[in-house]
């Protein structure tokens, strides 16, 4: 079967692989049919993330059920799904707490496009075919009306963001929120557009990038441009402030735009080792620092609900749409957010 590869350095090829089988009772096979590109994919194919090739590439995906072991009794083949980017087998202590990010019945950090990550491949979204271990669990079935194109992405990035305000303004209902975009290019769009959908009583984008800038708009934000690099004075102190920009110099302006007693969340961790953090002011001003990969399956559920409601849409977030088979050429396309869909998938 064909299998997008991330080879190395800026190269990515199709390669011909055996196609996966049913390795368990509980597995499923599904057919990527909309896979939308995660920001973490673009670092990837430009050379920036450090992760060694060869791997399979791609992990936010809605597909259709091909076949299904003889265990499972969620799904059916032809069934249309979204397939959670972490493996998890939703039965361990941690599955149950909720921690399906850090299951404890596979290797740690397993996921689909990032074999590095845990030292297994277990294929990527661009493919004919993935497995889905512990298939009951994992596979969210597609609602009904609702094309692929708009729920692909909740696989990650538009789950990521959504939990990454969700929390935050449950406690503190109608609180202003403040996101900073970067490197992050989509999450924090997400993040933004999610926050609305939570009754954020203000949303202010931040970012030195026009191109976001003009998407942030169109989705409601209220989005004021920043200086080159995020090298600049707060523009004011919020509640609530997410930092999606992924640089030291962000994580310092987002902790200085966080008000006394309030919640910074960051969403990615670092490609160095460690990474400067002002503690002294975080203590003198009582501000809580949370940093955390999303826990997608336990997540997705409650993200789902809005966009099933009409409350959130991850679709307005892109802005390319382009044919499955030309991944290959689409996937380094500096725009925001990618769409590779298979003929004749909304």
């Amino acid at each position: 079967m064909r299998q997008l590869t991330y080879v190395g350095g800026r190269t990515v090829e199709w390669w011909d692989v055996p196609p996966p089988r049913l390795a368990h009772d509980t597995d499923a096979l599904v057919e990527p049919l909309a896979v939308t590109r995660c920001d973490l994919d673009l670092i990837i194919v430009g050379g920036a993330s450090g992760l060694a090739g060869p791997f399979a590439i791609g992990h936010e995906t809605a597909g259709r059920v091909v076949e299904i072991g003889a265990a499972v009794t969620g799904v059916v083949p032809g069934d249309l799904v979204i397939v959670p980017f972490q493996i998890s087998c939703g039965a361990c202590e941690r599955c149950r707490r909720g921690q399906t990010n850090a299951c404890a019945a596979v290797p740690f950090r397993a996921s689909y496009g990032m074999k590095p990550l845990s030292g297994t491949e277990y294929g990527g979204a661009l493919s004919d075919l993935i497995r889905v271990p512990f298939a009951d669990h994992m596979l969210v079935t597609q609602p009904p009306g609702h094309p692929l194109s708009q729920t692909a992405s909740l696989a990650d990035g538009a789950t990521d963001g959504f939990a990454a305000v969700a929390g935050w303004l449950g406690a503190r209902p109608g609180a202003a929120v403040l996101v900073i975009g970067g490197a992050g290019q989509s999450v924090g769009l997400f993040a933004g557009q999610a926050a609305l959908a939570l009754g954020a009583g203000r949303v202010v984008y931040l970012d030195d990038h026009p191109g976001r800038l003009a998407k942030a708009r169109t989705l409601g934000l209220e989005a004021r441009a920043a200086a080159p690099g995020l090298a600049m004075d707060p523009i004011g102190v919020f509640p609530v402030v997410i930092d999606a920009a992924a640089s030291d110099t962000s994580l310092a302006l987002a902790l200085r735009s966080t008000e006394p007693g309030g919640v910074c969340q960051r969403m990615y961790g670092d490609f160095a080792e460690t990474t400067p953090v002002p503690l002294r002011h975080m203590y003198a001003m009582g501000l809580t620092l949370k940093v955390s990969r999303v826990n997608v399956r336990a997540e997705m559920p409650s993200c789902l609900a809005k966009v099933t409601a009409g409350h959130y849409h991850p679709d307005q977030v892109l802005t390319r749409r382009v044919r499955f088979e030309d991944a290959h050429e689409a996937i380094a396309d500096p725009t925001i957010k990618v769409l590779f869909v298979r003929d004749g998938i909304d």
